[in-house]
């Protein structure tokens, strides 16, 4: 069975930024331009910075991300790189648009997972949120991907706007042939940590009555289902995602964060630069 992206406390996940530009301007965008650079790194440095993580687990499962990672010319290069590197699984997070024909540039052998993000069951709610037309793009894309043989994952970001509607994903995913649906919590960061953004964020009551139901729903269609823990009861421990599992989050920058709450502040773990010999390593 293919793998994709792992929060389990032994997993190791590399979520690589390629580049930061998208043409998408989605109301909860995480990237912070000041923190994150808006460079688009060339083939050779992305091929570097793969080696330098490979280096650090070969069972780590490797994201492409941005922005929107198609929008690079050589991201099948990249992903090709990363299976030479041994990475466990490869991933590319994708709004749906393909751009630079990416499908047939690779093959379902090369690339794990297509992940796709929706965040609204119907057109009227998405596009609220991710902008128009978008629904409908990102339909089209995973229905391709799916007739090409490419295993499929989708994301839906919760929040204030689109709780309601989560429910109603069963029967979308299932028709898609979606493999894995990954729930998630709006951040509070980018953004969602604006002034005037606190109605995206949703209460400790309507994260635990609606989407542990609706996740035991959707799995029973026997589509793998993820979502995080978000709210601890008083007896449990938080435990911080930067010490439990081995995850970096990588920007162009070369900042390397390794919790993705500090993502809007420069109190990143390690960053990546060049050494008298040109070469690029990791300083902490």
């Amino acid at each position: 069975m293919k793998k994709t992206v792992s929060f389990s406390p032994d997993a190791s996940n590399v979520f690589f930024h390629i580049l930061t530009a998208c043409n998408l301007k989605c109301r909860h965008c995480y990237i912070n331009p000041k923190e994150h650079g808006t460079e688009s790194l060339a083939l050779s440095t992305i091929e570097s910075w793969l080696a330098i993580f490979a280096g650090q687990s070969k069972k780590a499962n490797i994201i492409f991300l941005g922005g929107e990672p198609t929008l690079h010319p050589d991201l099948p290069k990249a992903v090709k790189t990363a299976r030479n590197e041994g990475y466990s699984s490869i991933t590319i997070d994708t709004n749906g648009f393909l751009f630079n024909d990416i499908l047939s540039k690779l093959t379902p052998g090369d690339v794990d997972f297509f992940s796709f993000s929706l965040d609204g069951a119907t057109r009227h709610i998405n596009d609220m949120i991710r902008g128009g037309g978008v629904y409908d793009k990102c339909i089209e894309s995973v229905k391709k991907a799916v007739s090409e043989g490419y295993s499929t994952s989708l994301i839906y970001t919760v929040s204030g706007n689109n709780l309601h509607e989560l429910h109603l994903m069963g029967p979308l995913l299932e028709n898609l042939g979606i493999n894995r649906f990954f729930i998630q919590v709006i951040g509070l960061r980018g953004k969602s940590s604006k002034a005037g953004k606190k109605n995206l964020q949703v209460s400790k009551s309507e994260w635990t009555d609606i989407v542990p139901k609706a996740a035991e729903e959707i799995s029973k269609r026997g589509i793998t289902v993820t979502y995080p823990k978000v709210y601890l009861e008083k007896n449990e421990k938080f435990e911080c995602a930067a010490i439990v599992a081995k995850n970096y989050f990588i920007f162009p920058n070369g900042r390397v964060y390794r919790c993705p709450l500090c993502e809007d502040f420069p109190i990143h773990s390690m960053e990546i630069r060049d050494n008298r010999l040109h070469r690029h390593i990791l300083l902490p």
